[in-house]
């Protein structure tokens, strides 16, 4: 191990530990039906506003103690064909009794009972109402083909070195038994509901291709999608549009991961490369991973598990299986 590579392991170790003490679960929250009224007025919503009833989507980001973001997108939610970064506004807001309020120079929002009704200042005017809405993968739930290596069902930890049951869970921090060079991969993960939390403290773990690249896990809806939030390949590439749902809703991870070749004499002669699908869209096509990241294995030409990291934060996996190519 090289003098380079070491250090930057203690650093990611370090930062586990930073943030296992910092994350403790007194504002955590791991069930809807525990968590205060902020996250009831969190999420997606879509419809209508103005004279020529423009389609909006609006995703709002709960941020502890009454207090909220709102990011609102011209034609709809952030999906397959329309990016994350075409914000048309952005408002903060907080609760007034039951409901959320935001405003501007020209606009009143209130969030209540799952609407958001937008009125102008000016004279009040009911402008338009957009309603919550819960997306979902098109590939939650999906059975693995025949010939697929289970990994976790539900059923049992024991495909994976410190794998812990919560529940029928797969908790975060372990690795699988089975090492793989090519192969396609499903699983489904479920970040914690954590308001009070910012940046990589919020609900951050990882799925690590081979143990080496690592496809960040963490709760980053509505953010601006960086390569060290959701969907990112960390210190390689953003994805290619932010598909994060929510904290609390399952989410799915679909890979398909080509490993680096090498000659006779362990020299690297083709990068790693994969194509990713976060909750049903390409986040990353055929995109090539010219490095390892940190956090675990370098590089190498022999087969390696998949690492599911732990950092700090009660992410859980289900339905994980593996197709070898």
């Amino acid at each position: 191990m090289n003098r380079i590579f070491a250090l930057t392991i203690s650093i990611a170790m370090l930062n586990v530990a930073v943030f296992a003490d910092d994350n403790d679960l007194k504002d955590t929250y791991l069930d809807p039906a525990t968590a205060p009224i902020d996250y009831k007025i969190q999420g997606e919503y879509e419809g209508t506003a103005g004279p020529e009833a423009v389609k909006f989507g609006v995703q709002v980001i709960a941020l502890g103690d009454g207090k909220f973001r709102m990011v609102s997108y011209t034609g709809g939610l952030p999906n397959a064909d329309r990016s994350h970064k075409d914000v048309k506004v952005e408002i903060d807001g907080e609760l007034e009794g039951d409901a959320a309020v935001f405003a501007n120079d020209l606009f009143k929002i209130e969030i209540a009972n799952g609407e958001l009704a937008v009125s102008t200042v000016a004279d009040g005017i009911l402008r338009g109402t957009l309603y919550k809405v819960q997306r979902e993968s098109d590939t939650l739930g999906a059975k693995p083909p025949a010939g697929a290596v289970v990994l976790f069902d539900g059923s049992s930890a024991d495909a994976f070195e410190g794998g812990k049951l919560q529940g029928d869970l797969l908790a975060a921090n372990c690795f699988s038994r089975e090492k793989f060079g090519d192969h396609t991969l499903h699983l489904e993960f479920r970040t914690p509901f954590k308001p009070k939390a910012r940046g990589q403290a919020r609900g951050n773990s990882g799925v690590y291709m081979q143990s080496r690249y690592e496809l960040q896990v963490l709760d980053s809806f509505g953010l601006a999608g960086k390569n060290n939030e959701c969907g990112g390949i960390y210190s390689i590439a953003e994805p290619n549009v932010n598909m994060c749902f929510p904290p609390l809703q399952w989410q799915t991870y679909d890979i398909d991961f080509t490993a680096a070749r090498y000659d006779d004499q362990g020299n690297k002669t083709k990068n790693a490369r994969a194509t990713i699908r976060h909750n049903g869209v390409v986040i990353h096509d055929d995109l090539e991973l010219p490095h390892g990241t940190p956090g675990r294995h370098p590089e190498g030409p022999e087969a390696d598990a998949l690492y599911l990291q732990g950092h700090g934060n009660p992410v859980v996996y289900r339905n994980i299986w593996v197709v070898k190519k």
